[in-house]
């Protein structure tokens, strides 16, 4: 079967049968594609072996050397998954094709966690508002990460009508196309409804770009525009680190384990499929370890060396 035309078939049949996100559609297309562009244009089914693969997980490896960005193994290994997934789906339908048991993902280290303390949190918070309304949003948005874990997807996908201001819950849709349900602190929960206020449009998005708002269609912020005004943020605020909107997910997780949440909590919170995703913030913070650490090590070394 033209590899081509099994693409098309996988990515309807994850579009109506598994009811996946447009999102995770556009990936696995891109990831898929890759191989398709790799193999050439008369690439067949039943042409995926072992060898194919190795050559082009070689050729993605090597994508930096030749004046493109690089692959990171994370993200090679998510061009694995998708070829995986779409060998399951092709075994499935009777095509052959090779035994998606045989695909190896690689070894990738696990990033590493960046979380902002309270002092560095209320430094990013603090920037003068005035009167312009892109400054009211930008704390709006920054606040809403904090509070709620969500991711930055998660957040520009939000309409007016998805968050309850008063109930200071609402329901979002992660990743899996899971639902979860959200809290909203009294403090995030004000600076949006002041952000609202502000608002003079009838666009459905919570977040707008105000820069273009002359425009006839909403023009809603991207992850892109996010991830930018929160690093601008940072930088003003005079912070070393590397701020994301992930930066504030991760510290919501630490702040909620330091103050005693146990593991499962903060998991459902975060909407993780799998306990072993938050069990990395147990590597950065506990407050066991800490105490244990402070009784038999951290204390003052010259007071060790007067009882010797």
């Amino acid at each position: 079967m033209d590899f081509a035309k099994a693409l098309v078939d996988y990515l309807e049949y994850m579009e109506l049968e598994k009811n996946r996100s447009q999102r995770t559609i556009a990936n696995y297309d891109r990831y898929l594609r890759r191989l398709g562009e790799f193999g050439g244009d008369d690439l067949k089914t039943n042409q995926i072996d072992l060898n194919l693969v190795r050559q082009w997980r070689l050729w993605l490896n090597r994508q930096g050397q030749n004046g493109g960005l690089p692959l990171s193994p994370t993200t090679q290994n998510y061009h694995l998954i998708a070829l995986r997934n779409f060998l399951k789906y092709l075994a499935r339908t009777g095509v052959d094709s090779l035994n998606p048991a045989q695909i190896e993902l690689a070894s990738a280290k696990r990033p590493q966690v960046t979380f902002l303390d309270f002092d560095e949190l209320e430094r990013l918070m603090n920037f003068e508002i005035g009167k312009d309304v892109r400054n009211l949003r930008d704390r709006a948005i920054i606040e809403l990460l904090f509070s709620s874990g969500l991711r930055v997807s998660e957040l520009v996908g939000l309409d007016r009508n998805h968050i309850n201001l008063k109930r200071q819950e609402f329901m979002v849709r992660g990743k899996g196309q899971k639902d979860r349900l959200v809290f909203v602190s009294d403090t995030a929960a004000d600076w949006v409804g002041r952000y609202l206020e502000t608002r003079d449009d009838n666009w459905p998005a919570l977040f707008v770009n105000h820069k273009q708002t002359n425009s006839l269609t909403p023009n809603r912020l991207t992850d892109r525009s996010v991830q930018r005004l929160i690093s601008r943020r940072a930088l003003e605020a005079g912070i070393t680190k590397k701020v994301t909107p992930h930066t504030l997910r991760h510290s919501f997780a630490t702040h909620l384990l330091t103050n005693g949440a146990d593991l499962r909590s903060i998991q459902v919170l975060l909407g993780h499929s799998n306990i072993s995703t938050t069990q990395i913030y147990t590597h950065i913070t506990d407050p066991q370890l800490r105490e244990v650490y402070r009784t038999f090590h951290g204390g003052n070394r010259s007071a060790v060396r007067a009882k010797t």
